[in-house]
């Protein structure tokens, strides 16, 4: 059954990462060095997430696409960068413009009659 945009909005984003959560220390850390892949010792030893919880944690971040892993190194995925990439280049874009006017006749495409406006 349909749900209306309303309730679709308010759904939780399973790929997002709540602040002070394991998932966030760790995905913290790794953005940190995205050129470099670690073992789970290593990053218990630079994070304040618990051995018994380094696991599980690194497991739900890969299934949202956020680190990858191959053998014992983990490693912030490319797809978790890209994320980061087009939301600093939306929000530059969009700094960018905030001092700009707004063109309604350049919106359009064409002259805008006075008569239009009310």
């Amino acid at each position: 059954m349909p749900i209306e945009a309303d309730r679709f909005e308010e759904l939780r984003d399973d790929s997002e990462v709540k602040a002070g959560t394991n998932e966030h220390e760790v995905l913290s850390f790794l953005r940190k060095s995205p050129d470099k892949a670690y073992t789970q010792s290593e990053i218990v030893e630079e994070t304040d997430v618990k051995q018994g919880s380094i696991g599980p944690t690194l497991v739900r971040l890969r299934e949202k696409g956020r680190v990858d892993h191959k053998g014992k190194y983990w490693r912030v995925s490319d797809h978790d960068r890209s994320i980061d990439h087009a939301a600093g280049l939306s929000s530059s874009a969009a700094e960018s413009r905030e001092d700009e006017g707004f063109d309604k006749e350049e919106w359009l495409g064409h002259s805008v009659d006075p008569r239009e406006e009310r």
